[in-house]
């Protein structure tokens, strides 16, 4: 190997090593980053009620803006909320699309592969629901059913677990698919949360939907990069105060007409 062929070599890796690090520099996230920039851009479900709600005029709004914009006014910093929906929550994130999710995100060890999760800050009971007249109250009486959920959810994951073989579960990509299944009599029950319940009982009173039985809790974290644990520790203690300063509870009291239920820690 001659001269020009080592130099070529040597360049072409110094190449790669830098793009690498460059693009690791550029996917790391910290606070002051935030600060400095003085916007936190925070990616959220905005057709999703109460968690995020797209109000006449076009703003967003909901449980999951309140707590965005908490995190913005204790940065110092303004807000932009930007738009995801389920599928795309991630890829947004990790191309830097935004900052953090605040995207009613269940908290899972399989997610965990590929994000960094906040303590939780709320929560959703995941349920099967379907018409009156369908008797499904566990698990093995979902056999020989056709059940809807959205994709990779957290109602997707139990049902995936424990229904048995001649359950057949419809992953589709998002709630409002997975709703439209149940209601145009392609599936004879939906896997969900509580308020998809709330929400479809209200505009179908006919179809007499109820709950079945409960899957799972799911509790919801802020959603971050792997590796940006300088904003992951700031995140932990902002919810950490605003659940002992009584802001979240506010915030829960407001969007759910409940009080703020009893979250675990990790």
């Amino acid at each position: 190997m001659n001269f020009q062929t080592i130099r070529k070599a040597v360049t072409g890796i110094a190449l790669v090593l830098g793009m690498t690090l460059v693009a690791q520099a550029q996917a790391e996230v910290t606070v002051n980053d935030i600060v400095n920039r003085g916007k936190l851009r925070a990616g959220m479900l905005v057709d999703l009620p109460p968690f995020g709600v797209t109000t006449a005029d076009g703003k967003y709004e909901g449980l999951d803006a309140d707590v965005a914009k908490l995190m913005a006014d204790y940065l110092g910093v303004e807000l932009e909320i930007v738009p995801v929906t389920g599928p795309n929550r991630i890829p947004y994130l990790l191309t830097n699309k935004v900052d953090v999710l605040t995207a009613t995100f269940g908290i899972t060890a399989e997610r965990a592969k590929q994000v960094m999760f906040s303590i939780p800050y709320s929560q959703l009971e995941m349920i099967v629901m379907g018409p009156k007249s369908l008797k499904m109250s566990s698990y093995e009486e979902t056999a020989g059913h056709t059940i809807a959920t959205p994709r990779a959810s957290t109602s997707d994951i139990p049902l995936t677990q424990h229904a048995p073989k001649t359950a057949k579960i419809l992953r589709l990509d998002d709630d409002a698919t997975a709703a439209q299944a149940l209601l145009s009599g392609q599936a004879d029950a939906l896997g969900t949360n509580q308020l998809i319940l709330q929400q479809l009982a209200k505009e179908n009173p006919k179809m007499e939907l109820e709950k079945k039985f409960t899957l799972a809790r799911q509790f919801q974290g802020v959603t971050l990069r792997l590796d940006d644990y300088n904003l992951l520790q700031w995140t932990n203690t902002f919810i950490y105060v605003i659940k002992n300063n009584g802001e979240l509870d506010a915030v829960t009291q407001k969007w759910l007409g409940t009080p703020l239920p009893d979250l675990p820690t990790f």
